[in-house]
């Protein structure tokens, strides 16, 4: 008997659901079969929903969260060979496809931000609803825990982390009080530790509908995993990893990771990016692709409500040219 569409099959992780998941597979075409790369497979759900889209499908996941990699090589573990799984960073896609001996491809997906396991994981620190080490690392084999960087930045790099990712207005104030904690050998080490002293360092505020460490998490989080670097540069190898009339889609969860998508698949569908009254182009603007989402799409209201975590997602798409 046929799963239902959507990653419903006996195999599906409790409690996962991918964002914008019909709208995703339509806009990569995953009927049509071929290979297709998921550069952030976390749980399997849209990559289930490729695979169920075509039996002529077959789909190398990517994460670089080896505890979610493994629960996805379980999940589609019925789907044999067509499913491929590695582990590594969604911006490595060139090397993968290579070593992988894999060449274009017909489409190319990556739903940014941090998966519902992460959040979920009382011991992994990305929220501050568990008590647990303030660690934040998607790939927890390498690089620097959410504490250690606030052990060692100065005020003004935390400031800054704070105000840029997390558009934090109080971000200074918070900066100051965690350097003045840790002048007093008194570091950071917990999620507790950060929430309670960011909701000491901002006070009350009734205007206020998230929780006052919202924001700062989310900046170290997007610091930790360096989040938005070269995000602009992997979309541009993704659309010369696609074969002709390939098509790329890109999820993302907040302003900062949308802004970059957009700016760059409008710069690859030869729209110039460069500042007002330059005399002539400098951005390298050439047009590569067709835009498939003139806006972004976002979750219907049935969506929210059943998957309260889909709320902020937005979904861009391109066909290859």
């Amino acid at each position: 008997m046929a799963m239902a569409f959507g990653g419903q099959g006996p195999n599906s992780q409790k409690g996962h659901r991918p964002v914008l998941l019909r709208e995703t597979i339509e806009l990569l075409a995953a009927k049509r079969g071929g290979w297709f790369v998921d550069c952030t497979v976390g749980l399997g759900g849209h990559s289930e929903a490729i695979l169920q889209a075509s039996s002529d499908a077959q789909v190398l996941g990517i994460d670089r969260d080896e505890e979610a990699l493994e629960l996805a090589r379980q999940r589609l573990a019925l789907y044999g060979s067509r499913f491929r799984a590695v582990h590594a960073d969604f911006r490595e896609l060139t090397r993968v496809l290579a070593t992988a001996k894999v060449r274009q491809v017909h489409g190319v997906l990556a739903d940014l931000g941090v998966s519902s396991l992460q959040l979920d994981s009382p011991s992994r620190g990305f929220s501050f609803r568990h008590e647990a080490p303030l660690d934040m690392r998607m790939d927890m084999s390498r690089g620097e825990t959410a504490a250690e960087l606030l052990g060692r930045l100065s005020e003004v790099e935390i400031a800054r982390i704070i105000f840029e990712y997390g558009e934090e207005r109080r971000a200074r104030r918070i900066a100051r009080w965690i350097v003045e904690r840790r002048e007093r050998g008194e570091l950071i080490q917990t999620t507790r530790d950060l929430a309670e002293l960011v909701a000491r360092a901002v006070g009350p505020d009734k205007k206020r509908r998230i929780h006052p460490a919202t924001r700062t998490f989310q900046a170290l989080r997007i610091a930790v995993n360096a989040e938005l670097e070269n995000l602009d540069r992997f979309i541009s190898e993704a659309v010369d990893q696609l074969e002709p009339d390939g098509r790329l889609a890109v999820i993302s969860f907040h302003s900062l990771e949308d802004r970059i998508v957009k700016r760059t698949l409008l710069k690859l569908s030869g729209r110039c990016q460069c500042p007002p009254r330059l005399p002539k182009c400098l951005c390298g603007a050439t047009k590569a692709v067709e835009i498939l989402t003139r806006r972004p799409l976002v979750p219907n209201e049935a969506e929210i409500e059943s998957n309260p975590r889909a709320r902020s997602a937005r979904l861009r798409s391109a066909r290859k040219i």
